[in-house]
């Protein structure tokens, strides 16, 4: 697979999944205002695939509905440019933020945690609203995935 997405990606023409492409994975409204390039290396577009077959594309044939992702992969300079922490897996391809349209985020939330391997799921500024916040997954690989689950708004950082 990595074969394939790094002849895709140097032909620019990477669909990562049915539902997913580099396009879409790598949007950002943050690098086109400042003419920043936020196209992954070959081992981060890698990373892109796995997360997408692994956890994008089983969330969008469950849920029968568009995904949308709100961040996928963020270069360096755009991920410095938002105040993006330097570790950020967003940085290796590793990360999305994601809400499906009509879909609870805590509904997503729970079905991820229940259905994929994930190294990270974080439900974030959900306030019991269904349209609010959004969710934070990342993946790595099943043997280094840390299924660690963690729930973010206003007062804090707490596991779940």
């Amino acid at each position: 697979m990595a074969r394939r997405i790094k002849r895709e990606y140097e032909a620019n023409q990477v669909n990562f999944s049915e539902h997913f492409s580099l396009i879409e994975m790598t949007k950002s409204q943050s690098a086109l205002r400042l003419g920043l390039d936020n196209n992954p290396n070959p081992e981060a577009a890698a990373a892109l695939a796995n997360l997408c077959e692994q956890v994008l594309e089983p969330v969008r044939r469950h849920f029968d509905r568009p995904v949308i992702i709100n961040s996928g992969y963020r270069a360096p300079a755009v991920n410095k440019a938002i105040g993006g922490k330097p570790t950020s897996q967003h940085c290796k391809g590793e990360a999305a933020d994601l809400e499906i349209p009509g879909v609870d985020n805590m509904d997503v939330y729970k079905w991820i945690t229940a259905n994929c391997g994930y190294d990270q799921l974080i439900l974030e500024y959900y306030t019991g609203e269904p349209a609010s916040g959004w969710v934070h997954v990342s993946y790595v690989s099943p043997d280094d995935n840390r299924h660690e689950r963690l729930r973010i708004d206003k007062s804090g950082v707490r596991r779940d």
